[in-house]
């Protein structure tokens, strides 16, 4: 019998399945974070633009359905976070409008402020939306500024009840203080351009790009390394915001994380065989010369790991989040969770899930038959 518990957790892991999708996507933004730096002539911008312009709505198809996701299975977090952290959110968001725009307006007729300003606003949302997105999935682990008054969730939907608030004017900003957020907005930045130089590596038709992708590689997946284990090493050590499953009181305890891999160990060996996939795609690319299937290795290791990481975030009795200035206002997967009803009503939809996964591979394979190189920009009648 399927229980409301097991729905509960069934769509943390979707969300989750969903966040480990939506990183791996954000090569787009690390290529466009490139543009001025991996390609020196306009041919050559020319030739990454529309490479990543043929990918940049799977990022952004994605991110709408996580976030729509989120608000139908969670949606107190959605209330909490995005009612009150609203300046981070309206910044990630503000990146990828303006990515959407550049995209479609660049290359159209009477295009009054050139392509170079258009160009400005990729490197803005490849920079800004990789870094903050980081930044704001740190905060599940490092916790936030809020409270939640929980007689108001009796009267949720009335006029004037204020169900939470958030207890610093920064309204999100706050958590660029924290420099271990600094460390995974880091490691997403540069594993977004690590993943993009691997893409490029696939997928383009081009000597000399092909030559500097590789050195990319090398150049973004050092520093993503580095902040990354920062940010691990730092949360697998530090304490976490434990539930006691009987009183759904939240407390701190020593080491809580690492106790989460060490007590769900097939989220371990998944999570360890992600990381391992990541590192293989980056070695052997930069290592053999000949090896340009680099971005399947490592894209698959990140869909693999970042789910892993975030079910340590919300499973085995944790605070997926929590709040530092009043911690039993923290969230957990069962007091923030959509009526037993919504959740199996959407359940039931999610069944579709691998339907759409099955098009967008089809889809996928059928734009990458063959290797993009200039020459084809001219044939294409919808060039960016």
């Amino acid at each position: 019998m399927i229980t409301y518990e097991f729905l509960q957790n069934y769509w943390w892991f979707i969300i989750s399945l969903l966040g480990g999708l939506l990183v791996f996507l954000l090569f787009v933004q690390g290529g466009q974070s490139m543009i001025h730096s991996i390609s020196k002539t306009e041919d050559e911008k020319k030739l990454v633009v529309n490479a990543l312009g043929r990918k940049w709505e799977y990022t952004f198809t994605t991110l709408v359905t996580f976030g729509g996701a989120f608000f139908a299975s969670f949606p107190l977090f959605y209330a909490t976070s995005f009612g009150g952290a609203y300046w981070v959110w309206m910044l990630l968001l503000f990146s990828f409008v303006v990515q959407a725009v550049s995209y479609e307006f660049q290359s159209k007729p009477g295009n009054v402020f050139g392509p170079k300003t258009y160009r400005a606003f990729l490197f803005f949302n490849g920079i800004i939306g990789t870094f903050v997105l980081g930044v704001a999935v740190a905060t599940f682990f490092t916790g936030s500024e809020f409270t939640i008054n929980k007689v108001n969730l009796v009267s949720f939907g009335t006029p004037g009840n204020v169900m939470s608030g958030w207890d610093n004017p920064l309204h999100g900003l706050e958590a660029l203080g924290n420099p271990r957020n600094w460390c995974l907005g880091l490691a997403v930045l540069f594993l977004a351009r690590t993943m993009a130089s691997l893409f490029f590596v696939n997928r383009l038709d081009h000597d000399v790009l092909h030559a500097r992708s590789r050195k990319y590689t090398l150049y973004n997946g050092v520093p993503f390394v580095v902040f990354f284990l920062a940010f691990l090493i730092w949360t697998l050590v530090s304490e976490g915001y434990a539930v006691n499953p009987d009183t759904g009181e939240v407390f701190m305890e020593p080491y809580k994380y690492l106790n989460n891999f060490i007590q769900m160990p097939v989220v371990l060996v998944l999570f360890l065989l992600g990381v391992v996939a990541v590192l293989w795609g980056i070695i052997a690319t930069v290592v053999k010369r000949s090896f340009n299937k680099g971005i399947w290795f490592a894209g698959a290791g990140t869909v693999v790991a970042v789910t892993m990481l975030l079910l340590v975030a919300g499973y085995n009795n944790t605070a997926y989040y929590p709040s530092y200035t009043s911690p039993q206002s923290s969230l957990t997967v069962q007091n923030s969770s959509s009526s037993e009803f919504t959740l199996t009503a959407m359940s039931i939809v999610s069944l579709l899930v691998p339907f759409v996964l099955a098009y967008i591979v089809y889809a996928w394979r059928a734009l990458e038959r063959k290797k993009l190189k200039l020459e084809d920009l001219g044939k294409d009648g919808h060039a960016y």
